[in-house]
């Protein structure tokens, strides 16, 4: 029986743990035990133990209770409560989800002790190292054993970094296994599709059209704590619902919601406040926010998860940001960037609402990304 220690902390990295724990429960639970770590990085309620009641994943084993703090101390406190955890578990591995601080905390801990690392989403790049999440990419994927990428182009920077697209077990840290496998995220969408449109009432309770509305989600540091770029964000999005006569729906993340008031001007938030088509709403479950995607016209969204999952559900995506992970978005024409230029933001939802040809081939894998990871598990982590 091969053990694994899951690292989670954060919103997305409890939605994509989903995948792996439903195909360890469905296929592999005589031959892989999951332990979940949850460091508590994200600690509002709504941001966190909703999403393990919504989406049935198994409680955390462990729940670290790191909470907010500075890059440097949240990290540190992370990384020491992690390396306790595994000389207690002693796992045969270490697997982590994506960019947060939780990522390299786990992989720093793991290294160290030399608990092979499977990093999940390995790959992918921005190519500007001030965002923290692209630091943090950077170091896992270097002391990894088997890194799996999403996509193509994650599988291409690896090789672009040294990364050796053939090599032969057995697999180390210094000889690590890179695998261009699809999106676990793809699989949790075709999953949890269907069950949103049972499980949730969120299109009925706003009084929204399918493909009436706009979706937009707003909450990365530089966009939230930057009063220009904040207030560029909110007057394209509120002149864009005026001029087209469309629902502005815009689930307010927390950090966003303390700044409105301190960053947003006065005139902005009274145009705002008065124009009952920008709808403002608390933050919303996983499946309201797989239905809200799926019956909306065009997203925008400074999120890199909710880019993919706009072109999951067939829908164009204006990235409010200067870059992009996901080129595979922008080579196909399904999504333009603005970043927080309201000319190029209003460019860009014309082009994108006007364009009737847009195609969305299935870049994200098969839907089965977790059970080929698992079976890659199985057949590469040694069990000592």
């Amino acid at each position: 029986m091969i053990k694994i220690v899951t690292i989670i902390g954060a919103r997305p990295q409890i939605i994509k743990a989903a995948a792996l724990s439903r195909a360890i429960k469905n296929n592999f639970s005589s031959q892989i035990t999951e332990i979940i770590v949850h460091t508590g990085q994200h600690y509002d309620d709504n941001m966190s133990q909703v999403f393990f009641d919504e989406l049935e994943i198994p409680l955390p084993n462990y729940n670290l209770n790191v909470g907010s703090g500075n890059h440097g101390k949240q990290t540190a406190t992370m990384i020491s409560a992690i390396e306790d955890v595994l000389l207690i578990e002693k796992p045969n591995a270490i697997v982590l989800y994506g960019d947060t601080n939780s990522t390299l905390a786990g992989a720093m801990a793991a290294s160290k002790i030399h608990i092979p690392v499977i990093h999940i989403e390995a790959g992918l790049r921005s190519f500007n190292k001030s965002m923290p999440e692209e630091i943090n990419r950077i170091m896992c994927d270097h002391v990894s054993t088997l890194l799996f990428s999403p996509t193509k182009t994650g599988f291409n920077n690896l090789i672009q970094e040294g990364f050796l697209s053939q090599t032969k077990a057995p697999y180390s840290i210094d000889n690590p296994k890179i695998y261009h496998c699809g999106d676990v995220m793809y699989d949790n969408s075709l999953f949890f599709s269907k069950i949103s449109d049972v499980k949730t009432s969120i299109i009925n309770d706003l009084k929204l059209k399918n493909n009436g509305f706009i979706l937009a989600t707003i909450h990365r540091n530089n966009n939230t704590d930057e009063p220009i770029r904040l207030n560029a964000l909110f007057k394209s999005l509120n002149d864009i619902s005026i001029n087209h006569q469309l629902q502005i729906v815009l689930p307010l993340h927390p950090r966003t919601s303390n700044l409105l008031d301190r960053n947003l001007s006065k005139d902005l938030v009274e145009a705002i406040r008065l124009n009952s088509n920008f709808k403002i709403i608390s933050p919303v479950s996983f499946l309201e926010m797989l239905a809200l995607e799926k019956n909306c016209c065009l997203v925008m969204t400074d999120s890199g998860g909710v880019q993919k999952e706009a072109f999951y559900f067939e829908k164009p995506c204006v990235i409010l940001r200067p870059e992009t992970e996901w080129i595979e978005l922008l080579e196909n024409g399904a999504a333009l960037i603005a970043d927080a230029d309201e000319n190029k933001i209003k460019f860009s939802f014309e082009q994108l609402i006007a364009k009737k040809d847009l195609s969305f081939p299935k870049l994200y894998g098969d839907g089965n990304a977790a059970v080929f990871i698992c079976s890659e598990i199985i057949s590469q982590i040694t069990i000592k």
